[in-house]
């Protein structure tokens, strides 16, 4: 048990390290690109609200597709199941928050805050929405569903980011971090279950 717990930990740390360097990839990247990654962020009580309500959507697919028998979905349930539920089910729930904190903040400031801005600019809004997502599902393909759903995903957090006719990137952000929390409570739930 102690084993697991020391295995969790490190895990944890270095997951929280590799979302955490996104962030420093994506002041890198806007220098490069000349865009500003923070450009389109600014807190707002009504923003908040809406990407706590934009995650719902989200929520009900997930949920939805935790019953579905498919091979392809059970697929993708069993490897987050071995890999998230192994590595993070000794950790505390506020890990879990910090993780999906950490996730969503830095994930959301690279490609909605640098990569479709930039690619905007160079394309027009809908080529830097798609091209920008579908770097985002090239880095998350574990399997071509689970690209599928994240170039899916993306498309929707990127249109979340003008959702109100402002950019702003705390919308996604908060979309990010209260589905990947969510869903890592799911897996968890899913794998104790199981063992």
């Amino acid at each position: 048990m102690q084993n697991n717990v020391i295995i969790a930990k490190k895990f944890f740390k270095h997951a929280c390290y590799f979302e955490g360097s996104l962030t420093i990839l994506a002041v890198i990247l806007g220098w490069l690109c000349n865009t500003l990654p923070f450009a389109g962020l600014h807190f707002s009580e009504s923003d908040l609200l809406v990407g706590l309500l934009g995650t719902l959507p989200l929520l009900i697919i997930f949920l939805a597709l935790q019953h579905l028998p498919h091979p392809a979905i059970q697929e993708i349930r069993a490897l987050l199941e071995n890999t998230f539920g192994a590595n993070l089910g000794p950790l505390h729930w506020t890990d879990l928050l910090i993780l999906a904190g950490i996730a969503g903040f830095s994930e959301e400031v690279l490609f909605r805050g640098v990569l479709q801005p930039w690619l905007e600019s160079i394309w027009n809004l809908t080529g830097g929405l798609i091209l920008s997502n579908l770097i985002f599902a090239l880095v998350h393909a574990v399997t071509p569903l689970y690209a599928l759903l994240a170039l899916l995903i993306g498309i929707y957090l990127g249109l979340s980011l003008d959702y109100q006719g402002e950019r702003n990137l705390l919308i996604p952000i908060v979309i990010h971090s209260v589905y990947d929390f969510a869903a890592f409570m799911v897996i968890l739930h899913n794998y104790r279950n199981r063992i």
